[in-house]
């Protein structure tokens, strides 16, 4: 039992320090925007791999980085609609 207890406590640990490991509670979306993030932070990190994306692209390296550090603001575009909230009023012409 208190292995069990032990590793639950050590799960929550790393859970706590690590924002990309997820909960039980985090949404798919939210996980791919995490998995999303990492690779073009670490592609961006790793100059090789940020060149062999640039020649593939035939664009120069720095506006690929820029490329990747914008998408890293949405990369998997807006967030869904939570359950509870309304929806955003759409607005009407006026004549």
């Amino acid at each position: 039992m208190a292995d069990k207890l032990r590793t639950q406590q050590e799960l929550e640990r790393l859970q706590a320090k690590y924002i990309g490991t997820g909960h039980p509670d985090t949404t798919s979306w939210e996980w791919r925007t995490n998995i999303a993030r990492d690779t073009y932070s670490s592609i961006v990190g790793h100059p090789p791999h940020l060149a062999y994306i640039s020649l593939a692209q035939n664009e120069p390296t720095t506006k690929v980085r820029a490329q990747l550090i914008r998408k890293m603001i949405q990369p998997c575009g807006p967030p869904p609609p939570r359950e509870g909230d309304e929806p955003l009023p759409r607005p009407t012409e006026e004549s």
